[in-house]
């Protein structure tokens, strides 16, 4: 499991940290789902929370709100992989509850 810790907190780290094209402050708040203004906000909800609802409309209004396109695209992935985070550590919870592991 340590490999896949490492792998997560790397990739966390690159997303959050690393180069980009969308700036670091939107990144983490799209990776964590709050403080995005909209329409940026509600395609970021959408992402984590029913992303087969999103639309291209919703992809179009947020680019025509003044982002580009690779900046549309890095804070989908970050809002995704946010989202995957909070499921897989709510899970690794679970689990441990389950088998009673600390």
């Amino acid at each position: 499991m340590a490999d896949i810790r490492q792998a997560r907190k790397a990739l966390t780290s690159r997303i959050l940290d690393g180069d980009g094209w969308a700036s670091r402050p939107d990144r983490r708040a799209a990776f964590h789902n709050i403080g995005l203004a909209e329409p940026l906000g509600t395609l970021v909800d959408k992402v984590a929370k029913a992303a087969y609802t999103i639309t291209e409309e919703d992809v179009v209004s947020v680019k025509a709100s003044g982002l580009s396109e690779d900046e549309v695209f890095e804070l989908i992935v970050c809002a995704a992989i946010g989202q995957a985070s909070r499921q897989y550590d709510s899970a690794l919870v679970a689990l441990d509850a389950a088998t009673g592991r600390k």
